[in-house]
């Protein structure tokens, strides 16, 4: 996966990646209720790939790493704080935000423990990673893996599960991991998704835990 090739798609499309918010607030809607599930209280958050901002916004999240411009600048447009990085390499201290948040990057990084690295670095102790990610074990993140040379955003994409990122965490020493998940349908949607404990189901799964102390 070349990170030069996903930052020049991302530069191209973000009139593409925002507009799919718009056609699809339900499913929108569901990912945040679901993050928001496990969100905790916090002074300092910072969102990796916070992308145009959509997220960062609706979870309270001030500051923000992105390394496309045209999707940074959207993001500052929205009172995001950014900083033009990318997630393997955080232009931060460490012990520097009580939350970190990572929402679909997963599957666009080159080196995710590298970067899980990076976060858990710039994490305070007892801080909490918040995860959202489309799950590979799930029916419809496999079908995302089977078209994916059809869509525009998911072509460069490497999908992983939501077991292998709980893993990584493990590597990290994280405690109290949790998991749950939405979006089972995504076309034609009439209402909100449910939100379910778990995963491997839902193609958007999320993952809640705390870096030790």
């Amino acid at each position: 996966m070349n990170d030069a090739n996903i930052i020049e798609l991302f530069e191209k499309s973000v009139q593409e990646y925002d507009a799919w918010f718009d056609r699809n607030p339900l499913a929108y809607k569901s990912e945040i209720l679901a993050l928001k599930k496990f969100l905790a209280p916090h002074l300092r958050g910072l969102e990796i790939g916070v992308g145009t901002g959509r997220f960062a916004i609706s979870l309270g999240v001030a500051v923000g790493v992105e390394p496309a411009a045209a999707m940074a600048g959207k993001a500052l447009n929205r009172g995001i704080r950014v900083c033009r990085a990318v997630a393997e390499a955080l232009p931060f201290r460490r012990d520097s935000f009580d939350l970190v948040v990572m929402v679909t990057v997963i599957c666009f990084l080159r080196n995710p423990l590298l970067a899980l690295m990076e976060a858990t670095r710039v994490l305070k102790p007892d801080g909490q990673i918040l995860i959202g990610m489309i799950d590979k074990d799930s029916p419809l993140g496999q079908s995302y893996e089977a078209h994916k040379q059809e869509s525009t955003f998911y072509r460069q994409a490497h999908f992983y599960s939501v077991n292998q990122a709980v893993e990584w965490l493990g590597k990290l020493a994280y405690k109290q991991v949790e998991t749950c998940q939405t979006i089972y349908h995504l076309q034609s949607l009439t209402s909100l998704e449910p939100i379910d404990g778990g995963h491997g189901k839902g193609a958007f799964g999320v993952i809640s835990a705390r870096k030790s102390a």
